[in-house]
C-alpha cells in the first residue's frame, strides 16, 4: 500500500455526486455501479451504499461508464473473475479498466486508453457480450461520429485484452446521443445497430461482427430529440425459434416507442411476395440472406416530462424440461424528468402494455431522473437526478404477483467541486461545502450487525445549508455549547448556523454519538427543532420546538402568489438510520443565527480560534483596502477587529493553538503573522509581527504545528516550507522539502510525539496526490532546526483525482503524547470528500 512499510494507510469513505449527465451510470454483471464524478469515475457498492474506489485517468469529466458485461450479460458472467468497464470523457477519451475479483480481493487496473479516440466529447458506449471473453461495442460522440469496436479479453491472466476498431460511421454533423446493439435473430455473427439523436429519427445499420456497417433503414415516430434506445434480447414465440427482437425508444417528446424487430424469411423466398400490403406494416431490411421487418408494436404515454432513459429488464434464468434457458421478461423501465421512474409490462390477457410501477412522485427535491437502471436480477432500480443524487429502490415483497418497492439507502455526496472541509469540534463529524451551493454532513453510522470496527460505514448525515450561491470556505465554532459553524460563499455576508435538536437527537445514532460531546441537559437549551427553506434560498430560518405543528396554510391568503410551485414545509425529526436524499434536501437544514456583514467582496477564508471566542475571515481581494481580515467575536458577533498587511486575496488563515498569534497567506506571496491579545476587560488587541514574502508564486496554505510556535506554508511554485518565531520574535525558515511534481494546494500539520517534538506534515497537490512527511523540531541554544522525511507517498488510486482543496487532521484530545492512528480528511475538485487512517 506504500512505498514505506512504516506508515499503513487505510481508505475509511469517500462522498461524492454523480456528473449531471445522461447515460454517466452502468451497473455491472459484477454487482457493482460506476458513474462519473467530475474527472474521476466513481465505483459503488448498492449493498452496502459505500463508495469502493475512484479510477484516476481522465482529464475532463467523464460522461459515460458502461460495464462489460453489463446487468443485461449477467448471465453470460456466471464466474467470472476479471470484469471490465469502459468510461469515455467530455475530451472524447475512451479507457479500458479490469477489476479482478480474485480470492475476494478487489483490484482495479486501468487497462488501455482506446487508440482512435473521439474528436468532442463521448455521448454514449454500448455493448454486446458474444461471449463470456468477447464483446462488441459501439461508442457515439457529439459530433456525430459512431466507432464500433471489438475487444476479446485473456483467458489466463499473463494474457493482455485485445481491441480493433471495427468501423467508424459518420452518420450526421448533428449529435448522436444514444446507441442500441443487438445480434440479429437466426443469423449469429450479424449485428444491428440503433442509433438516436437530434434529428428525431432512429437510424439502424446493419453488418458483420468482421468490420463494415451499412444504414438499412430510418424509423420514423418520435417528434422530438431520442434520447435512449435498447434492443430486448431475442424473444421466443414459438416452442423452438427466436425469430424476434424488440427495441424500445424514448424522446423528449415524453413517448415511448416499442418497435418490433421480426425475421421474415430468407432473401430468396420473401422477394417473390414483396406487395404493397407488405410496406404497410414497416420498413423491410436485408442482412445476409435473412430479411427482416420493422414494425410498432406499442406506444406508451405516460410521463409528463422528457423521458431519459429506457432499459429492459435483464433476462432470468428459467428451466423448461430440466433445461435451463435465458428468458427475457416482456418488462421496462422508464426514467423521466417528471421525477419518476416506471416500470412497463403487457397485461396478461389483452396483451397492452402499462405502466404497473411507478416510483419516485412523491420527491420534491430529484427535479428529475436522468437515468434509470435494472440491477442484475431485476429486484432492484436505480435512478440518479439533477441534483448529483441516487435514488434505490428494492421489491421486498415475498411473493410473486405483488410488488412492494421500498426506498434504500444510497451514497450521495457534493456534484461540483469541494472547497473547504472541517471536524466537528471533537471529531463527530465532518462538515464539507461547494460550489454545488450545499453544506453537508458526513458521519459514520452504528452497524445493525452489532459493532464491527473493521468496516464502519460513513453517510451524509444532514445538509444543514442549501443555497443560492456557491459556497468557498466554512469553519467550526470550538468551545463550549451548541454545535456552530460559519460559511462564507461567493457573496459578501458570512453566515452563522446553530445545530437544531433533530440534529443532536439524531447524532446520538452515530457511532460518535453517546460520547457525550453535547450533553442531555444542554439539549434542553436548545427550543430550535430545525428549519425551513426561504423562497429564494439565501436564508434559513428556524422551525420553533413549541410553535404549533400545523403546517402553515399556503393555499388560503389572496397573495396571488400559490399558483407558484411552493418549497415544501420541512419536517425536521430524529433520524435512527441514514436520511435519504428527500429527507436531507429540506428536513435536515440548520437555522441560521447571524448575518455578519463588513467584507466589500465575495468570502473567500474563514478559520475559529481553539478556544471558541475568535472567528476570522477573508474576502477576495485585488487591493490592501479589500484584502483587511476581520476578527469577529463568537457570541456577541461584533467585528473586534480589522487586521491589514496583504495587497491581494488572503488564501487561508489559522489560529497558532495556543491562539496567541494568527497566520494568513496570501495571493500575494506573502504570510503575515499577527498577535492576538485579550485585555482583562476582555477587549481583543491585535498587531502585525511580521510579513515575510516566502514564495515565488502564490500561497496556497498554511498550517501550525500542534507543539509550538512553527509553522508550514504551501505554494504554486511546489514547494512546501517550514518556519520558526524564536524567542525574540524573529521568524525564520528552517526546513524546505524537496520539490513537489505540482502545485501544493493544501497542507495539514499533526502532532505525533509531544516529547520528541514529533509531528506529521500531510500535503496535497494540484494533481490529487497526497503525501505524509515526519517531521521532528530540534530547538537549541542557537535556534530552532527541523529534520523531515517521506512517511508515506499513497497510491493515485486511494487519492483525488484533480486538486485537493483541503486538508484536516481529526482533532485529537488535546494532541497529547504519541498517537499511532490519526484520521485525516481531505476535498478536492474531483467532487469527492475523503477520509484515511494512518497506523503510525
Amino acid at each position: 500500500m506504500s512505498e514505506n512499510t512504516k506508515v499503513e494507510a487505510k481508505r475509511v469513505f469517500i462522498g461524492a455526486g454523480c456528473n449531471r449527465v445522461v447515460n454517466n451510470v452502468s451497473w455491472g454483471a459484477s454487482g457493482l455501479v460506476s458513474f462519473g464524478a467530475q474527472n474521476a469515475v466513481a465505483v459503488f457498492c448498492p449493498k452496502t451504499a459505500q463508495i469502493l474506489t475512484t479510477l484516476p485517468g481522465h482529464k475532463a469529466a467523464v460522461n459515460c461508464t458502461h460495464w462489460l458485461p453489463s446487468s443485461k450479460f449477467a448471465f453470460k458472467a456466471k464466474n467470472l473473475d476479471r470484469h471490465y468497464l469502459l468510461s469515455g470523457d467530455s475530451d472524447g477519451i475512451i479507457i479500458l479498466w479490469e477489476l479482478s475479483t480474485l480470492h475476494n480481493n478487489q483490484q482495479w487496473r486501468h487497462v488501455l486508453q482506446l487508440p482512435l479516440s473521439h474528436k468532442k466529447g463521448v455521448t454514449c458506449i454500448t455493448a454486446y457480450m458474444v461471449s463470456e471473453t468477447d464483446a462488441m461495442f459501439a461508442s457515439a460522440s457529439s459530433d456525430g461520429v459512431v466507432n464500433l469496436w471489438d475487444v476479446s479479453f485473456p483467458a489466463q491472466s499473463s494474457e493482455e485484452c485485445k481491441v480493433v476498431c471495427l468501423d467508424s460511421i459518420c452518420v450526421d454533423t448533428k449529435a448522436i446521443v444514444t446507441l442500441a446493439l443487438a445480434e440479429l435473430p437466426q443469423n449469429p455473427g450479424r449485428f444491428a445497430l440503433a442509433l438516436g439523436g437530434l434529428d428525431n429519427k432512429i437510424k439502424l445499420y446493419s453488418g458483420e461482427r468482421t468490420g463494415k456497417f451499412t444504414s438499412v433503414c430510418e424509423l420514423k415516430g418520435h417528434t422530438d430529440w431520442i434520447r435512449s434506445l435498447d434492443f430486448s434480447l431475442p424473444l421466443h414465440t414459438t416452442e423452438e425459434t427466436t425469430d424476434c427482437i424488440m427495441l424500445v425508444s424514448s424522446s423528449q417528446d415524453k413517448v415511448i416507442r416499442i418497435w418490433k424487430l421480426v425475421l421474415v424469411g430468407d432473401v430468396g423466398s420473401w422477394q417473390r411476395e414483396i406487395t404493397l400490403a407488405s410496406y404497410i406494416e414497416g420498413p423491410v431490411f436485408v442482412s445476409g440472406t435473412s430479411t427482416y421487418q420493422i414494425s410498432v408494436e406499442s406506444v406508451l404515454i405516460g410521463h409528463e416530462d422528457w423521458v431519459y432513459s429506457v432499459e429492459w429488464e435483464p433476462p432470468v434464468i428459467s428451466s423448461i424440461d430440466g433445461r435451463l434457458v435465458n428468458h427475457q421478461p416482456l418488462s421496462i423501465l422508464s426514467a423521466s424528468m417528471d421525477k419518476t421512474m416506471m416500470i412497463w409490462r403487457p397485461e396478461k390477457n389483452t396483451g397492452v402494455w402499462v405502466n404497473v410501477v411507478c416510483v419516485g412522485e412523491l420527491s420534491h427535491c430529484a427535479l428529475g431522473f436522468y437515468g434509470g437502471h435494472w440491477c442484475p436480477n431485476g429486484l432492484s432500480i436505480l435512478a440518479h437526478g439533477y441534483g448529483g443524487s441516487f435514488h434505490l429502490w428494492r421489491n421486498v415483497s415475498s411473493t410473486k404477483e405483488s410488488e412492494n418497492w421500498q426506498m434504500q439507502k444510497v451514497p450521495s455526496g457534493h456534484f461540483a467541486a469541494v472547497t473547504d472541509v472541517t471536524w466537528a469540534r471533537t471529531g463527530e463529524y465532518m462538515l464539507s461545502v461547494s460550489h454545488d451551493q450545499t453544506t453537508r454532513v458526513f458521519s459514520s453510522w452504528k452497524n445493525d450487525e452489532g459493532n464491527e470496527v473493521e468496516d464502519e460505514h460513513w453517510h451524509e448525515l444532514a445538509r444543514p445549508q442549501v443555497h443560492g450561491h456557491d459556497i468557498n470556505c466554512v469553519a467550526m465554532v470550538q468551545g463550549k455549547g451548541n454545535h456552530r459553524f460559519v460559511s462564507g460563499a461567493e457573496e459578501k455576508v458570512v453566515r452563522v448556523f446553530e445545530a437544531p435538536l433533530s440534529f443532536l437527537m439524531t447524532l446520538n445514532h452515530t457511532c460518535a454519538g453517546g460520547e457525550g460531546s453535547f450533553p442531555e441537559d444542554l439539549q434542553e437549551d436548545v427550543q430550535v427543532l430545525g428549519a425551513n427553506m426561504s423562497a429564494l434560498g439565501l436564508s434559513q430560518k428556524p422551525i420553533y420546538l413549541h410553535s404549533s405543528s400545523e403546517p402553515l396554510e399556503r393555499n388560503g391568503g389572496g397573495d396571488g402568489l400559490d399558483t407558484f410551485e411552493t418549497v415544501p414545509e420541512a419536517a425536521p425529526v430524529e433520524l435512527k438510520e441514514p436520511p435519504i436524499e428527500d429527507q436531507l434536501a429540506f428536513h435536515t437544514l440548520w437555522p441560521e443565527s447571524h448575518k455578519l456583514y463588513g467584507h466589500g467582496n465575495e468570502l473567500f477564508s474563514l478559520c475559529g480560534d481553539h478556544k471558541g471566542n475568535l472567528v476570522a475571515s477573508s474576502c477576495k481581494a485585488q487591493s490592501a483596502s479589500m484584502a483587511e481580515i476581520w476578527l469577529w467575536e463568537v457570541g456577541t458577533w461584533k467585528a473586534v477587529g480589522r487586521l491589514q498587511s496583504h495587497s491581494l486575496t488572503v488564501t487561508h488563515l489559522e489560529f497558532s493553538y495556543d491562539d496567541t498569534m494568527l497566520l494568513s497567506v496570501s495571493r500575494d506571496r506573502h504570510f503575515s503573522v499577527f498577535s492576538i491579545q485579550r485585555t482583562d476587560s476582555g477587549e481583543v488587541s491585535h498587531k502585525l509581527m511580521a510579513k515575510v514574502e516566502a514564495h515565488k508564486r502564490i500561497i496556497w496554505a498554511c498550517s501550525w504545528n500542534p507543539f509550538g510556535h512553527q509553522f508550514a506554508t504551501s505554494s504554486r511554485d511546489k514547494t512546501v516550507k517550514i518556519w520558526s518565531i524564536e524567542s525574540d520574535a524573529r521568524i525564520k525558515q528552517i526546513l524546505a522539502l524537496p520539490q513537489f511534481g505540482s502545485s501544493v494546494t493544501a497542507v495539514a500539520w499533526t502532532g505525533l510525539d509531544r516529547k520528541e517534538k514529533s509531528g506529521c506534515v500531510a500535503v496535497g497537490m494540484e494533481s490529487g496526490l497526497i503525501e505524509l512527511w515526519t517531521i521532528k523540531i530540534i530547538e537549541t541554544e542557537e535556534g530552532t532546526t527541523a529534520t523531515a522525511a517521506l512517511a508515506l507517498r499513497l497510491e493515485p488510486f486511494m487519492c483525488h483525482v484533480s486538486a485537493v482543496n483541503r486538508l484536516v487532521w481529526k482533532p485529537t484530545e488535546k494532541c497529547e503524547s504519541n498517537q499511532s492512528l490519526l484520521r485525516l480528511t481531505s476535498c478536492g475538485d474531483d467532487n469527492c470528500v475523503r477520509v484515511f487512517d494512518f497506523k503510525f
